[in-house]
């Protein structure tokens, strides 16, 4: 009868067990190491650039759902260039707050090559408020031009000098971004309306329309003068007038106008008195009317009258007699002036 050796059953469970215990440790290691590749990877390349940053660090900008790949890039190209103030904290607070982690940085570097006094905290309000930051930099190391007036504006800006000639300018200012004054300050219309402003001014205290056209640079120099960079994002390097059109006789349309105005006013105040002599007439010609219904009534009254003194017994027969023959007379002269006049 054989007999088992439960001994060696037991140990060949026992190596069965282990084996798949490290075949499981294997699977969950490999399946760890392939999770953490990119971590350890993006680790990597911040320690070989002399820039660490834990690998902890690096996990846990994941599950804040912050891109990790572009932190690590921003903070090596930082202190690549020497900013070594800006921490892989300061990158994750940004983009956090919804900045754009990638121009802040270049701009700090632009900015640090080119002796632009900087701060993080600068740039980031910059960024944040809704300025290219970037574009802002470049703008102070290379100065940009801009037209006066805007396309959309037109070609031209029209003004009057005191002869009344009009003159049509267009000028070309050049600029520089204003760094401390960036967030809060005014934007490049305001700086176009400025110096159309000041544009029209000057030529508006000129005598003559000659005397701009001899000196342009004249419009330059009142206009530079009043200081209209204050308050905006840019300083005013120069400005320089492109081009100078005379335009139309401004003051002579004027005083053609006021001419023609006064002589309508005239005409109007002549009218007024035609129409109250007019007036007049025909109330004189009622006047007469109702003094000529006033003599007929009058004379109506006279046969009455010489009945009543023929009553009376103060009105005789010649006397009756004299009085139609005197009229007979009267009418007897108008006859015959009347012929003399029509003859």
């Amino acid at each position: 009868m054989k007999t088992i050796d439960f001994a060696w059953l037991a140990d060949a469970e026992l190596g069965f067990g282990f084996s798949v215990v490290v075949f499981v440790v294997a699977i969950l290691a490999i399946v760890v190491i392939s999770i953490l590749a990119r971590y350890i990877s993006l680790w990597f390349q911040a320690f070989v650039s002399g820039t660490p940053i834990p690998l902890f660090n690096i996990v846990g900008m994941s599950l804040r759902k912050i891109p990790s790949r572009l932190i690590v890039n921003a903070y090596i190209n930082a202190h690549k260039a020497g900013l070594k103030i800006v921490s892989a904290a300061d990158l994750e607070t940004h983009y956090l707050a919804g900045g754009n982690i990638g121009n802040v940085v270049r701009a700090l570097i632009a900015a640090d090559k080119a002796n632009i006094p900087l701060t993080w905290r600068q740039a980031t309000a910059i960024d944040l408020a809704g300025r290219d930051i970037l574009d802002a930099v470049r703008t102070s190391v290379n100065p940009k031009v801009i037209d006066c007036p805007d396309k959309a504006y037109g070609d031209y800006i029209p003004a009057v000098a005191k002869d009344g000639i009009q003159l049509k300018t267009r000028a070309r200012v050049t600029v520089r971004t204003n760094i401390q004054q960036l967030v809060g300050g005014a934007t490049e219309e305001t700086i176009i309306a400025r110096v159309g402003e000041g544009i029209v001014n000057a030529i508006g205290s000129a005598e003559t329309h000659t005397d701009v056209l001899e000196s342009p640079q004249r419009i330059s120099r009142l206009v530079l003068e009043r200081g209209l960079d204050a308050q905006t994002a840019f300083e005013i390097l120069s400005i320089d007038i492109a081009d100078i059109t005379v335009g139309e006789n401004i003051g002579a349309r004027l005083r053609a106008d006021k001419a023609e105005s006064d002589k309508r006013i005239a005409q109007a105040k002549a009218e007024e008195r035609r129409a109250m002599a007019v007036a007049m007439e025909q109330e004189n010609i009622a006047k007469v009317t109702d003094m000529k219904a006033k003599f007929v009534e009058a004379e109506a009254q006279i046969p009455m009258a010489i009945s009543e003194a023929f009553r009376l017994g103060k009105l005789g027969v010649f006397d009756y007699y004299k009085l139609q023959n005197v009229q007979s007379d009267t009418e007897m002269r108008k006859s015959l002036a009347k012929g003399q006049e029509e003859g």
